[in-house]
């Protein structure tokens, strides 16, 4: 799975995770020290960097990575590092009108061909004005990180990148949705009523607004890779832990733990995977990305349906082991493969870049190259990346420990973001995650709850019409009755798991039309069509008559919202600049996870007592967030800062 090197001696090992691998061309200095002084040679100056054919010593990779980073220097025989000296004495900076370092030079300091600089310059300023495609280069360049990840191309490693981050994806929705499926089969065992399913909905959400902000913070510090990795084992640990708690009590904390491990999941992957993508394709894949959640979904009700219903488990005076618990169990699994997958991938470049790490960066750059295109790491023609020098001062500046780096670097990002000209985009941020998820979670995750109601009040009155107000007036006043009587059924039928399933499966067409055209029509458009289509569908569930009814409003609901999600993911992680990136993020997530509480705490509560008044409200926030989004700029195949 690895496109990289395959000597054997072990006493000569480099570590991928760190960054520092051999040099696979002994005779690189001498090579540049000949560009440098001879102009016909540079021409040939990637043939310099890195051949394995003429290594005395094989030298042994640590294949631990899908991608094998590429280095451009020899190491020191005690501590292997990058070495650029010999290929920068190839290169004389030269600056355009503005004083700023050209970065689509050759290393040769020369045009394309043989005529005038001047032409070539003309010619790619008005290339750029038109945003044409730049063309591959011939010769070594110094890219900054968008020419860069261009000519990595676009190939293996992303679709690996985009199944792993998938993945993680998936888990965090399992994880979150798994509730709805858990409430009605364990109202009897942990004796619930709606106003403590409405808090077991919502514990989840507080816990992810803690972890939010404290996960996202962090990864614009320490690196994204890290962070993701103790999310994901914290994660499976306490869903694990959770499957075991015998009472309301401990379920509660095991799932406020689980949020906050959660929290931070969302943020930070975004942040992770949008950082690897070109411009390009950066909103069609993170639509794709997207449509992980619904896989999620489906999965989870499947499980659902295939587990729960079949009483297995075990049961006895002093310890309880049933059917849900083990659905609840099994859902863990996801997250303990992501977190060992996830040692495979490296860390960021665009994060490496921000913290003025270019050498470490440059060769995850060559490494991607290589695993997209089975090509040597020599014919990759960037030697060399151009990084901010603000960000450059930053990082050399140093923190005096890492616990004082983590405690300032939340300080700083967070008050960058409520500083012009940020401030805009964090507080239209928050407001569309807040109005966005009160009708996301305050629907979705009632949805198989609603369904049970229905099947309920048709149980009791036979062909028989009511809307959702009569239907859910006559559980209530059933369920206060079998309370009192000191009865509980926690039965749910097979045909509440199938319109579930069926409602969350509708989301897959409209994914896919938000894959194909994210990046045509713009993330706003989806937002917005999105937004009024479920704002419309909401206050359309008053109206609903019968189970089939309520079922195809669900449906059309589902879709229209997942495409609107996936545009709203696309455009909160493209809108704020690298190094505030995964904590402008994690704010938003923060607002989301509110929104998600008052979601199932408030609409629940006021659907049993103030019915139809919730859908109204939802409907209103859904069509008048969309509509913020036309506040902040247009990052439709943008560059991503």
């Amino acid at each position: 799975m690895v496109e990289g090197d395959s000597a054997k001696s072990k006493s000569e090992s480099y570590n991928v995770e760190a960054g520092l691998q051999p040099n696979y061309n002994q005779n690189n200095a001498a090579n540049a020290g000949n560009a440098a002084s001879n102009p016909n040679h540079s021409a040939s100056l990637t043939g310099s960097i890195g051949n394995s054919g003429n290594s005395a010593t094989p030298q042994h990779i640590d294949n631990r990575a899908i991608i094998q980073p590429y280095s451009l220097g020899t190491p020191s025989a005690k501590q292997p590092e990058y070495q650029f000296a010999a290929d920068n004495r190839g290169y004389e900076p030269e600056f355009n009108q503005n004083g700023k370092q050209d970065v689509e030079r050759v290393a040769s300091g020369g045009g394309g061909g043989g005529g005038d600089g001047s032409d070539d310059a003309a010619a790619d300023h008005k290339r750029r004005r038109s945003k044409t495609p730049l063309p591959p280069p011939t010769r070594p360049i110094v890219a900054n990180f968008e020419r860069a990840i261009e000519l990595c191309e676009y190939g293996k490693f992303h679709y690996i990148l985009l199944a792993i981050c998938g993945l993680v994806s998936t888990s965090e929705e399992m994880d979150v949705i798994s509730m709805s499926f858990i409430l009605p089969s364990a109202q009897c065992d942990l004796g619930l009523n709606t106003e403590t399913k409405g808090w077991l909905n919502s514990i989840i959400f507080i816990g992810m607004m803690v972890g939010a902000y404290f996960w996202g913070s962090i990864a614009d510090s320490f690196g994204r890779k890290k962070i993701l990795i103790v999310i994901s084992f914290m994660n499976a640990f306490c869903i694990v832990a959770s499957s075991f708690s015998q009472t309301y009590g401990y379920f509660m904390l095991f799932r406020f733990l689980n949020g906050a491990a959660l929290g931070g999941s969302g943020p930070v992957i975004w942040s992770y995977f949008a950082e690897f993508q070109p411009k390009a394709k950066r909103g069609s894949m993170l639509s794709f990305m997207a449509a992980f959640w619904t896989f999620g979904n489906l999965f989870v009700a499947g499980l659902a349906w295939l587990i729960i219903p079949t009483k297995i488990g075990f049961i006895s005076q002093y310890f309880t082991y049933n059917s849900w618990r083990i659905f609840l169990l099994v859902c863990s699994f996801p997250s303990f493969l992501v977190g060992f997958l996830l040692f495979y991938l490296p860390e960021s470049p665009k994060f490496l870049l921000t913290r003025g790490k270019k050498d470490k960066a440059l060769a995850i750059f060559r490494g991607i190259f290589v695993t997209n295109t089975k090509k040597k790491p020599e014919e990759y023609m960037v030697y060399d990346l151009e990084v901010d020098e603000k960000l450059n001062t930053e990082s050399a500046q140093g923190f005096k420990g890492k616990y004082h780096r983590m405690i300032s670097g939340m300080v700083d990002h967070s008050r960058d973001l409520f500083k012009s000209p940020i401030l805009r985009f964090t507080l239209v941020s928050i407001t569309i995650n807040f109005t966005f998820h009160i009708g996301y979670y305050g629907l979705m995750m009632w949805f198989p709850e609603v369904f049970n109601r229905y099947e309920e009040y048709e149980k009791g009155h036979p062909n028989q019409e009511a809307d959702i107000c009569g239907v859910t007036e006559y559980v209530v006043t059933l369920s206060k009755s079998k309370v009192d009587n000191g009865t509980c059924n926690s039965d749910i039928p097979s045909s509440v798991f199938m319109e579930s399933l069926i409602t969350l499966a509708s989301a897959l067409p409209a994914n896919l039309f938000a894959i194909l055209g994210m990046d045509m029509l713009g993330r706003r458009f989806f937002l917005i069509a999105g937004t009024m289509t479920a704002g419309i569908c909401s206050a359309l569930m008053y109206l609903v008559r019968s189970s089939l009814q309520n079922l195809l409003v669900s449906a059309v609901f589902s879709g229209a919202i997942s495409a609107a999600n996936a545009a709203l993911d696309c455009l909160i992680t493209e809108v704020f600049p690298t190094k505030l990136r995964a904590t402008g993020v994690a704010i938003s997530m923060v607002a989301a996870r509110l929104g998600g509480i008052i979601g199932n705490i408030v609409i629940a509560q006021l659907l049993d007592h103030f019915c139809p008044v919730p859908t109204f409200i939802v409907s209103g926030l859904l069509i008048g967030g969309g509509l913020m989004c036309l506040l902040l700029p247009n990052t439709t195949r943008k560059e991503l800062n």
